[in-house]
């Protein structure tokens, strides 16, 4: 795999080594052993994923900003195996230097990467293609009363989400996260891991 470090320490692009013949491709889409070998080390801790989730949304889809308060906050690693995404991880550390800054990647079902989004990040994507098939893996199991977010619609975040305004769907939960200028974050830097 290859390992492409972002502006935002932490926030990780991550590109398998793909095998592709007449008959199609293969490739590893998740080995611990390696994500251990070339990721531990920019992290400076494991990542010991429990849990993997898929969703299935039309074109204009948004989700997000999503995270989870601690003691339950997640980790995550997401693809797009069908379609294509414009994902997103926004950081909500109190005292972050990259405090409300953004990392943005498309990920298609053609260009196979992951996104990696560390504990601390709003997470939230929007879909591109007439439908979209979104797996992730996260480090900490589902625990709704840790529910958390950020409006995804926020403009001071200057997101281009790449959906007109007026096909944007979006879930009545995600409809009433508050604006980052309201947002009182869980995560303080000066904690470290959370």
């Amino acid at each position: 795999m290859n390992i492409t470090p972002t502006a935002i320490s932490g926030v990780l692009i991550i590109e398998p080594r793909i095998f592709e013949d007449a008959r199609g491709y293969f490739f590893e889409s998740f080995s611990q052993r390696e994500f251990d070998e070339k990721v531990t080390p920019i992290l400076g801790h494991t990542v010991n994923f429990v849990q993997d989730n898929e969703s299935k949304s039309s074109y204009g889809v948004m989700r997000g900003l999503h995270f989870q308060r601690p003691p339950f906050t997640q980790s995550k690693l997401v693809r797009c195996v069908k379609g294509a995404v414009l994902d997103v991880a926004v950081d909500i550390r109190k005292g972050s230097p990259t405090y409300g800054q953004y990392v943005a990647v498309e990920l298609t079902e053609d260009n196979h990467r992951q996104f990696f989004i560390p504990k601390g990040f709003a997470h939230g994507f929007a879909v591109l293609s007439e439908t979209a098939v979104f797996q992730y893996k996260c480090d900490e199991f589902y625990h709704p009363e840790a529910d958390g977010g950020i409006s995804i619609l926020d403009d001071s975040l200057g997101i281009d989400w790449r959906i007109p305004t007026d096909k944007a769907i979006l879930s009545e939960k995600d409809t009433k996260h508050p604006l980052l200028k309201d947002f009182d974050s869980p995560f303080d830097i000066k904690v470290g891991l959370y």
